[in-house]
């Protein structure tokens, strides 16, 4: 039976970097992208292979929010930021730092975290 408050192949990659295993799919051409992908969209590929994420990432870019929905009202403020680890790009959220220190460029490791408000499961970045 499938358990209905997961979300598939999402909360498969969460418990992935949960446990230190944290991964992107990559094709022949080394386009990288997040799962789940079956084919590449830059260029078509079909031979897609799972590969380790890097241990570091860097910022790209980043908003700190502090007037939030009422949805994460007990996070603000908090940040949001896209980092580029490898070629991929993922959004999560930063601990472990001022959000007035938060800067482009910054260099962070990748986890999971919770939701202050709701509890549920995020990726989280941490400056290294």
């Amino acid at each position: 039976m499938t358990d209905p408050t997961r979300n598939g192949e999402f909360d498969d990659w969460l418990d992935s970097l949960s446990d230190g295993d944290g991964y992107y799919v990559e094709c022949d051409e080394g386009h990288g992208w997040l799962p789940p992908r079956r084919v590449c969209p830059d260029c078509g590929s079909r031979e897609l292979a799972d590969v380790s994420l890097p241990d570091t990432g860097e910022i790209a870019t980043h908003t700190t929010i502090t007037v939030p929905t009422p949805q994460f009202e007990n996070d603000a403020p908090y940040v949001t930021a896209i980092a580029d680890f490898g070629p991929v790009s993922i959004t999560g959220l930063v601990r472990g730092a001022d959000p007035e220190d938060v800067a482009i460029g910054d260099v962070v490791g990748i986890g999971v975290g919770e939701r202050e408000t709701t509890g549920d499961r995020a990726v989280v970045f941490r400056p290294r």
